[in-house]
Order: C-alpha cells, then sequence, then structure tokens
C-alpha cells in the first residue's frame, strides 16, 4: 500500500482567496498555511496542491503564469521550511475559452485526474488520503474518489457554510477553522 496524502486546494485555503491570480504579486500565503504544510511534512503523509484554474481557458492570464503563481507559492513555504510534495493543476473550462483549454476534462474538480496523476506518480493510497478545501465541492471530490473531505472556514468556506449547508448532500468529515486546523484534526485521527 502507498502512503497517505493530505490533498490541498491552493485559493481559499493555503493561499488568500483573491479572485483570479493574473499577477505572481497577489499569490499571498494564509497565515498559519506554511506551518500546517510543515507539520504535515514532518508526518506520514505528503502535501499536495490541486487547483482548479480556470483563468488560463477564460482568457484572464496565460497558463505560464500558473506556473510563475506555484513557484512563488513554493518560494513562500520554503521561507518558513515548508514544502508540497507535489503540484497538481486544471487549466481547463468546459464552456470558456477556446480549445485546446476549453474541454470537458478528465482533471479538472470534482473529476478524478489530478488525484489519479498522483496517486500513479507518488504511490499514494487514497483510502488513507484527507482533501482540505474551502468548498463543499471539494468535500464531494473528496468522497468522490475514496477520501474525507475538510472544509475549512477561510476563503469561501464560511460562506458555504452559513448560506448553504443546509441543502448539502453530504457533509464535510470535519470543519475546521483553517488549514492548520484542519491538519492538526488529521494527524490526531492518524495518532489513534
Amino acid at each position: 500500500m502507498g502512503r497517505g496524502a493530505i490533498f490541498l486546494d491552493r485559493d481559499g485555503t493555503v493561499s488568500k482567496e483573491v479572485g483570479y491570480v493574473n499577477h505572481v504579486s497577489r499569490c499571498r500565503l494564509l497565515p498559519q498555511a506554511a506551518e500546517a504544510i510543515r507539520l504535515i511534512n514532518e508526518s506520514d503523509f505528503l502535501a499536495v496542491l490541486v487547483t482548479n484554474q480556470a483563468g488560463v481557458a477564460r482568457g484572464y492570464f496565460k497558463e505560464s503564469l500558473v506556473l510563475e503563481v506555484h513557484a512563488r507559492l513554493e518560494a513562500l513555504l520554503a521561507e518558513q521550511g515548508a514544502r508540497l510534495d507535489g503540484i497538481y493543476y486544471c487549466p481547463h473550462h468546459p464552456t470558456s475559452g477556446s480549445p485546446p483549454y476549453r474541454q470537458e476534462c478528465h482533471c479538472r474538480k470534482p473529476r478524478p485526474g489530478m488525484v489519479e496523476a498522483a496517486q500513479k506518480e507518488l504511490g499514494i493510497d487514497l483510502s488513507q488520503s484527507y482533501m482540505v478545501g474551502d468548498k463543499h465541492s471539494d468535500i464531494l471530490f473528496a468522497h468522490s474518489v475514496g477520501m474525507k473531505g475538510v472544509l475549512v472556514k477561510t476563503g469561501y468556506g464560511l460562506g458555504e457554510i452559513e448560506q448553504w449547508s443546509a441543502e448539502w448532500t453530504e457533509d464535510p468529515d470535519w470543519i475546521a477553522d483553517d488549514l492548520l486546523d484542519a491538519v492538526k484534526w488529521i494527524l490526531s485521527r492518524n495518532d489513534e
């Protein structure tokens, strides 16, 4: 069996939700995000970023900017002694933009393509893995591939809870204040 992973949504979970990140300077870590990822690094889990970046398909920025933003994100984390074990993103959108970016792809969450790529490349056991994100769709995504899902109150999370939780078809396995709270909960479960 492979190792478990903690899959992380980017905007609103690891970095501040600022709308489309159309310039590298707009990429800023959320408070305690580096500490949370450092805790993952010190555990048996892998830290893997999975993010939809439809701004490419919509023509808001080029795909090369996504790579620059991820390089900045990694540098900001490294400054605080943290690292990501993998970064996966989807630049597609099913109805916006022009081909090749406008397409019904297998990688756009909630479809499993990014997680399947990480599973294959990093030897991940999804049954021992978690998804942490700020949208209920991250929870549905997690459950669809056999992972547990944690919703954070940062980014869109608090609004999702207050406005839509009565209509959820599936509940999160945990609701956390932020990424650090989520990681501590996951690691405490793993120690049981």
